[in-house]
């Protein structure tokens, strides 16, 4: 068997998450996309693909990291001409080079980094529709104050450290631990594009995540900015296992997975 390393960058729009749920052909997904190109490849003879991140429906990656089993004897930069060739628009194999056999795309990462992008403009620019969530500054429900930056940049910083994440993630009986280390957590503003949009990010970077616990972060970060939570809401809710949620779960659209570091 040969073993290789690859990155993948994919727009998450059109698929149902990273992982390969079966022969349902309504419910595509990335990695059974990409199985099916090595599938041709490889003579359709026995393939496996194993990943760092199982990313959730609609969400993207820049940097996705897997390694792939094959039987056939081809060269790193053949094999990734040969699956761009075939591979559908919105998923591109950007690195692909000779692997171990005991590489773990998972358990060797020894961080991930994640961009949750989105727009703060009145108005949204529907060309961003996919990839960035729209949070506009001033909401028309008249219940909510205008979106308060400055105070989510502050808020950021409580989420950085060992923390328990429970009460910040779809439950999971499987899961032995919620106990999670974030490494970095801010809120930055991406530079003035040609759209012309306000765009932000919170950028978190930690060595690994519970399910949707990004997602769950970043709303409680939106509520927090239209003051419909407080400071020690968050630090409650990390402090102590919450069955009710404190806030709602961000849209897909908006997050990112960038990078992984080994």
């Amino acid at each position: 068997m040969y073993h290789h390393r690859l990155v993948i960058s994919y727009k998450g729009s059109s698929y149902f998450g990273w992982q390969d749920i079966g022969t349902d052909e309504h419910k595509p997904s990335v990695e059974a996309s990409i199985h099916q190109v090595l599938k041709q490849i490889c003579n359709y003879q026995v393939c496996t693909i194993a990943t760092a991140s199982r990313t959730d429906a609609g969400v993207h990656a820049q940097g996705q990291v897997i390694k792939i089993t094959i039987t056939l004897v081809i060269e790193s930069e053949k094999l990734l001409l040969g699956m761009n060739s075939l591979l559908p628009d919105d998923i591109r194999i950007l690195r692909c080079e000779p692997s171990t056999a005991e590489f773990n795309p998972n358990k060797d990462s020894k961080s991930k980094e994640y961009h949750y992008y989105f727009c703060t403009d009145t108005v949204y620019n529907p060309i961003l529709n996919d990839t960035v969530a729209h949070i506009p500054s001033h909401s028309q429900d008249s219940t909510t104050g205008s979106l308060d930056i400055e105070r989510m940049q502050q808020a950021c910083k409580l989420f950085i450290g060992e923390h328990d994440f429970y009460s910040f993630a779809k439950r999971d009986t499987s899961m032995s631990s919620t106990l999670r280390t974030i490494v970095s957590c801010e809120l930055l503003e991406v530079p003035s594009s040609t759209f012309g949009n306000k765009v932000y990010y919170i950028k978190i970077v930690g060595k690994g995540f519970l399910r949707y616990m990004i997602r769950y972060i970043a709303g409680a970060l939106f509520a927090l900015g239209r003051a419909q939570l407080k400071l020690s809401d968050i630090s409650d809710a990390l402090a102590n296992h919450k069955e009710a949620k404190i806030s709602s779960r961000a849209k897909s659209r908006g997050l990112h997975l960038i990078q992984i570091s080994y």
